[in-house]
């Protein structure tokens, strides 16, 4: 079986304006969050990766379980969905490789409606579960909220310390 990788949309060298600015859509295109969607099914993926293009996403796609460890491991993807059925290595073992050398968020996408296998995946570490079939638009939501959660983490750790005078602590990074 090949693997199927859709390329990522290559960006254009950013357009330079008459005083030598860089054109805002090289600036927005630089800012989508990156996903790595790791599903065997080429029609699914091209579908999703093109949902999610359109939709604010940089989104690319692997075509088995061992490709898309590599990928998210080597990537910068801000985050992975991962389909738990697939040849080779599954969604289950990707995700304990991907979790053996990465924080990088990831979402499980399944046909499987089992209880366990959510369950097992969640514990693994995924951060949310997606049972297919799947509307793009709530793909694309869950993927924001994730998202979302993760940079509200970041910026409240990497906000600073508190600061203490007297018995009175303030932590800016968490407005408390």
């Amino acid at each position: 079986r090949s693997v199927a990788i859709v390329p990522r949309r290559q960006a254009r060298p950013a357009s330079i304006d008459m005083i030598g600015a860089m054109s805002a859509s090289a600036v927005e295109r630089a800012d989508l969050p990156r996903v790595l969607l790791v599903d065997d099914d080429d029609e699914l993926s091209d579908l999703l990766v093109e949902y999610l293009r359109r939709d604010g996403f940089d989104a690319e796609a692997a075509g088995d379980g061992l490709t898309g460890v590599a990928r998210a491991l080597d990537g910068g993807f801000d985050i992975v969905v991962l389909d738990v059925m697939m040849p080779g290595i599954d969604g289950v073992e990707a995700l304990r490789r991907i979790r053996a050398a990465s924080r990088v968020p990831v979402l499980m996408l399944t046909a499987r409606g089992d209880d366990v296998d959510r369950i097992v995946g969640l514990e693994l570490g995924a951060d949310d579960y997606v049972a297919k079939p799947c509307s793009p638009r709530e793909l694309a939501a869950r993927l924001r909220a994730i998202l979302r959660r993760v940079h509200e983490a970041r910026d409240a750790h990497t906000a600073g310390s508190s600061i203490v005078v007297g018995p009175l602590s303030i932590v800016p990074g968490q407005r408390r």
